[in-house]
């Protein structure tokens, strides 16, 4: 009888250790699944020139010139607004073959500096030249200006005048001014202002220079506050509906928040530009601040960036940066 017994206690006691095991290893495998976030991106920056990053935090591609401003292209090749440097003393815009590194087009900027391009329909160019006469141009493929819009800024300081100049889809162009602590949407057509959104609602001393302005499909505008270290977003009439700070993510990965570019899912990603060494350089928050993906390569913060691929799929829609 007593044998019988300790058969008994030998079978419970073994199905309540695997029980607990199972209970033990589940969710923490279930975790792991869910946390698992990989991108690949290009990045440009002075110092980090225009590299691609492959999820797996390694470089797969670099060319060796500063970039303010860059996309992969449908066709694969790499569109770069280029800082001064040779060849291009006041910045200008390359277009490269990604494997044999060949410049496929070029515009040499006329002004003091270049801060951003866009790819437009029709294989033509959106630019942003800065100087003595702000302005944002569309520029053909043989290099030649096609038409001009004077931007409505301080003239004082060309350096920040303006950063991720974009065309909208209505045509309008949406401009981040960062001296004046607004982003202006203007018509392309008369340059003038149809639509002006503040950044100063925390007083100018904070610095909430805007670098990025994406507009969303829902007509809100997200805007990257380099200085001052925010990520907002506002509706039409400019009403801020959301907004992350180092505050709100309990740890302090914002540092010169210039980049920023809205995901499918509804995350933004940020860039820090002042990060160096292994501080995060690019960081990804949900709608409700949690931070679920980083990158700390390279030793500088990027300028701004292209989320590439999530989990080994291209992103549907990775213009909204």
């Amino acid at each position: 009888m007593q044998s019988r017994f300790s058969f008994i206690a030998r079978i419970i006691t073994a199905v309540l250790v695997t029980t607990a095991l199972v209970l033990l290893v589940l969710p923490i495998a279930s975790f792991a699944d869910d946390a698992k976030i990989t991108h690949s991106f290009i990045g440009v920056g002075k110092a980090n020139r225009a590299v691609i990053v492959g999820e797996d935090g390694k470089v797969e591609w670099k060319f060796d010139m500063p970039a303010s401003d860059g996309w992969v292209l449908p066709n694969g090749n790499v569109l770069l607004a280029l800082y001064g440097c040779k060849g291009f003393p006041n910045g200008g815009v390359v277009e490269i073959e990604r494997e044999s590194k060949k410049i496929v087009f070029q515009y040499v900027a006329q002004q003091k500096e270049t801060s951003t391009v866009q790819l437009l329909p029709g294989d033509k160019f959106l630019v942003a030249e800065l100087g003595p006469e702000p302005r944002a141009i569309i520029v053909n493929r043989k290099g030649e200006v096609e038409k001009v819009t004077a931007l409505q800024c301080q003239k004082g300081n060309a350096h920040m005048q303006t950063r991720m100049l974009r065309m909208l889809p209505n045509g309008n162009y949406i401009a981040p001014h960062l001296l004046d602590f607004a982003v202006k949407e203007y018509n392309a057509d008369t340059g003038e202002v149809v639509r002006s959104f503040p950044t100063d609602d925390r007083g100018r001393a904070k610095r909430d220079w805007p670098f990025t302005a994406i507009r969303l499909e829902n007509g809100n505008t997200v805007i990257a506050c380099t200085n001052g270290n925010r990520i907002i977003e506002v509706d039409g009439k400019g009403k801020t509906v959301w907004s992350v700070t180092n505050e709100d993510i309990g740890e302090n990965l914002f540092d010169d928040a210039c980049g920023a570019q809205r995901l499918p899912n509804g995350n933004t990603v940020i860039s820090s530009y002042h990060a160096k060494g292994n501080s995060v350089k690019l960081f990804e928050v949900t709608r409700e601040k949690k931070v679920v993906w980083r990158y700390s390569g390279q030793n500088a913060g990027f300028h701004h960036f292209q989320i590439l691929t999530t989990n080994g799929k291209p992103l549907e829609n990775n213009t909204m940066k």
